[in-house]
């Protein structure tokens, strides 16, 4: 019996890595269209800029603050079928910069979804557990149609039309619905709203307002989102997770000002150790804090079946019985539906 329906993961997330010209340029070799594209300057200050196939090409986002979505039209231009286009702007295209992007498959430009009381447009990828949410608030209490087969474990919202903070309604931290949110350091607070369920999800905001949500759930063989509790030592927790990561994004339980969003990938870093991680609510550039490296801090191993976290007593991971949410998405699958095995790191 095959581990996985997914056979090849980088056909549903893929991380590319380019170098700014400056001027125009195609991005090609991401594998598919996006339909969800995050990009970030490695080596600069600029910010976490999120675009998505249902707001369209030029319409910003960052995960680094609470602005209001804006446009910037020489940014990322297109979404392409194998890739994107981008203009001449420092923040995505600085002539000799690097950048990285984050690149996942949805359902293409959107569906009309009445499945709540609320109408939306919906780019969903139910064989990823992925799925690209518009909608528009009330003045009452609202459900939403996801288009996945299963409840998000993870939904990450952010109100567009005006500067707020971001929000990540999740289940995993106890099993009860709770939150944190992108753009801080925060922990996680209890929600007042009901648990998504396997055809919606929920929110009370009472005034009618615009909104954009990122929904995610565990699929066997290429993502996993979850929990771990931490053990103090360098030689820290190992974190199954029954596939070759090729994003682990990791958020401490904690409100301490610098436990923070950190990304690792296997493409800016080698596997043993990741430590360069980027922090999705900071603006800095690969493996810095506080002005200098932090690669005495941040520390994982990515290996063939999940990851290991290291150096645990001293970064947002660290001390005994700390508890920390992730997301993390493969590279390789154990066993896909041809049952041919992967090979292990």
């Amino acid at each position: 019996m095959a581990y996985s329906t997914i056979n090849k993961p980088t056909e549903h997330f893929n991380t590319k890595l380019y170098t700014g010209n400056g001027s125009t340029q195609s991005i090609s070799s991401v594998g598919f269209q996006p339909d969800f594209t995050w990009i970030k300057q490695r080596d600069g200050t600029y910010g976490h800029d999120l675009y998505d196939a249902l707001r369209g090409a030029t319409k910003v986002i960052n995960t680094n603050n609470n602005l209001a979505e804006y446009t910037e039209s020489a940014r990322l231009t297109s979404f392409d079928s194998d890739g994107f286009s981008l203009g001449s702007e420092a923040p995505t295209n600085g002539n000799g910069n690097s950048y990285v992007s984050w690149n996942w498959l949805g359902g293409g430009s959107g569906l009309s979804n009445t499945d709540g009381s609320v109408t939306t447009t919906v780019s969903a990828n139910p064989t990823a557990g992925f799925s690209i949410v518009k909608w528009d608030s009330t003045s009452g209490s609202d459900s939403m149609g996801h288009g996945l087969n299963s409840a998000p474990e993870i939904i990450h919202s952010k109100r567009i039309n005006a500067n707020e903070n971001w929000s990540a309604h999740t289940s995993v931290v106890d099993g009860s619905w709770d939150y944190f949110r992108i753009n801080t350091t925060d922990g996680k607070g209890d929600s007042s709203y009901t648990a998504a369920s396997n055809s919606v999800f929920y929110y009370n905001y009472g005034t009618v307002q615009n909104w954009i949500s990122y929904c995610f759930h565990s699929v066997k063989g290429f993502s996993k989102i979850g929990k771990f509790t931490s053990n103090g030592n360098d030689d820290g927790a190992f974190i199954y997770t029954g596939f070759k990561p090729a994003l682990v994004m990791i958020k401490p339980n904690v409100t301490d000002g610098w436990s923070h969003w950190y990304m690792f990938d296997n493409k800016r870093d080698h596997y043993q150790l990741n430590d360069a991680p980027q922090y999705a609510n900071l603006n800095i550039q690969d493996g810095y804090y506080g002005g200098t490296p932090a690669t005495n801090y941040s520390q994982i191993d990515m290996l063939s079946t999940g990851f290991k976290i290291r150096r645990d007593g001293n970064w947002g991971v660290g001390g005994s019985g700390q508890v920390s949410i992730y997301m993390a998405f493969a590279e390789a699958s154990l066993v896909g539906t041809n049952d041919v095995p992967t090979t292990a790191a």
